[in-house]
């Protein structure tokens, strides 16, 4: 089997629940990330634990679950920005030594009885930093790990080997630390850095050409989130997320607290009800094929949502073991099917050429939904009570699954995101003409009368496109004296983002404009020309016909 994530068999597997094992490079990857996860999960357990130990108050606990998630939404599209421009294996090797740095030196303060709340909550924002850095480019790679077709079951793995993960560290965790003591899951976790590392150093993908042309890390970063926002599928994915996620983390950052506020709870229960929300993700994840094959993934979201409003109703009138047990086990199910669902929606939405970009967003969308709510329902504990604050969580659900129904996931799996390369080269700037000076493209038309509409409708959506690959600004204009010619005008922040638009439009997007050509009189197709702002030299312009 290669590197390459090519099975070895030349037979084409069945896209099944388990397909993408057939699949090397992911099988590598995959296993690597569940022990590594193992450690991040033991590490998350005795964070919060620990805490506990120093300052139990909700709104200082619920810091730790903030701190670990509120880096992901300060700096995912600086890191989808620089993954989408640099290699990601080399990468994610860098950004993993310096984590595996970090946490051992965070196992020896524990360790040494030097730890403070503040410190915890420094060291915590230094490695979820480190996550969001890795978080970006670590997705990204999925689609180079497994054909398209395989994509769907190959993030429900990934899912589910994050869950398997989350199901044995906690248990673990709870174990060590009520055995050997608080430092003992940190070193666990400082030592699974070993793996993903080995597994990241054997692992040589067969890598895209670089980019010819970069702009601005700023640039990068503005073209990632015009993107999202005018590419309707996306856009519907992170909108439905953060909906959930506001109100889904409550029982995640008041976990620790439910579980030492239960009868004869304590670390060891903190660590089970863990485990148990792992396992139940398991669980939903081997059922979630079928279950998607049965109702779309709509249908999926309003379930996992019920599935988890009742968690947080139980756990928020239980104080019974067995009862809050079983509230996590639920949770787990339900966590699963709407993460795998906004997962694949997200994936299947975006082009290769945005991809870190637009994941890092939804990352981000994930993130501060969860960092921001983590740091509400401490507060609404803090003031009143755990129960409350589950409580109006289990409310915030049900009001955000309503005010966001008509934003439907999914929709990017019916679109052909291939480059279609099927725009003529562009014109070479004249001299005195810089690239990165702003740019700006007309497309002239001749619409009969009885088209107009057609036309309009057309091109508006096209327009859509053109922001949703780099433009800044797109207009239509009719002319005044002669009714038949129609202007298109967008502009770009620099040439250079131009000629990198020209391998960003998809075979979807050529079905379109091959029926704007169509509406135009001419046999020719509509005139195009380029301009760009004037630099040191004087504006001057270019025409080509297309």
């Amino acid at each position: 089997m290669s590197s390459s994530g090519k099975p070895l068999s030349a037979a084409k597997p069945a896209v099944g629940a388990f397909a993408p094992f057939s699949y090397g490079a992911f099988s590598l990857l995959w296993t690597a990330t569940l022990i590594s996860n193992t450690g991040t999960w033991m590490h998350d357990v005795g964070a919060g634990w620990l805490m506990t130990t120093m300052n139990p108050s909700p709104a200082v606990v619920t810091l730790v679950q903030a701190a670990t998630t509120l880096p992901v939404f300060c700096f995912a599209l600086l890191a989808g920005a620089l993954a989408d421009r640099m290699n990601k294996r080399r990468m994610l090797i860098v950004i993993n030594i310096i984590l595996a740095g970090v946490v051992t030196i965070l196992a020896a303060l524990v360790w040494l009885g030097a730890m403070t709340p503040a410190l915890l909550i420094l060291f915590t924002l230094a490695i979820g930093t480190g996550a969001a850095f890795a978080g970006p480019a670590m997705q990204a790679v999925v689609p180079q790990l497994v054909p398209r077709e395989a994509l769907r079951p190959a993030i429900a793995l990934n899912s589910m080997g994050i869950n398997i993960s989350r199901a044995i560290g906690p248990a673990v965790a709870g174990v060590l630390i009520a055995s050997v003591g608080l430092a003992a899951p940190f070193a666990v976790n400082a030592l699974s850095f070993i793996v993903i590392l080995a597994a990241l150093m054997v692992w040589h993908p067969d890598t895209p050409p670089p980019r010819r042309r970069h702009g601005s890390l700023g640039a990068d970063m503005a073209t990632g989130l015009r993107h999202v926002r005018h590419n309707a599928a996306m856009l519907a994915t992170v909108i439905r997320a953060a909906a959930f996620f506001l109100s889904a983390s409550a029982y995640w950052s008041l976990l620790p607290l439910i579980a030492r506020g239960a009868e004869g709870g304590g670390a060891q229960l903190y660590g089970i009800l863990m485990a148990l929300i792992g396992a139940g993700a398991v669980t939903g994840a081997l059922a979630l094929p079928r279950l998607q094959r049965t109702f779309d993934a709509n249908i999926v979201v309003r379930i996992g949502t019920g599935g988890t409003v009742l968690a947080l109703l139980i756990m928020a009138g239980a104080q019974i073991p067995v009862m809050l047990m079983a509230a996590a086990f639920l949770g787990g199910i339900s966590w699963i099917a709407v993460l795998t669902s906004f997962n694949v929606s997200a994936q299947t939405a975006l082009p290769d050429w945005v991809r870190a970009r637009g994941l890092a967003v939804f990352l981000m969308v994930f993130s501060g939904s969860m960092s921001f709510g983590s740091f509400l329902w401490g507060q609404i504990a803090q003031a009143s009570s755990i129960r409350l604050a589950l409580l109006i969580a289990a409310a915030g659900l049900g009001v955000g699954l309503l005010a966001t129904r008509r934003f439907a996931i999914g929709q990017g799996e019916a679109l052909d995101y291939r480059p279609a390369a099927a725009w003529p080269q562009a014109p070479v700037p004249a001299e005195g003409q810089q690239d990165d000076q702003a740019a700006m493209v007309t497309v002239e038309y001749r619409i009969a009368e009885q088209d107009r509409a057609t036309f309009v409708g057309a091109l508006t959506a096209a327009g859509t496109e053109r922001m949703r690959n780099g433009a800044t600004a797109w207009h239509l204009h009719q002319s005044v004296e002669d009714p038949e010619i129609w202007l298109e005008t967008f502009h770009l922040p620099s040439w250079t983002e131009h000629l990198e638009q020209h391998d960003r439009v998809t075979r979807s997007d050529m079905d379109a404009h091959t029926g704007l050509r169509r509406l135009h009189l001419h046999p020719d197709g509509p005139i195009v020309r380029h301009y760009i702002a004037p630099g040191q030299g004087a504006a001057s312009q270019t025409k080509d016909t297309t």
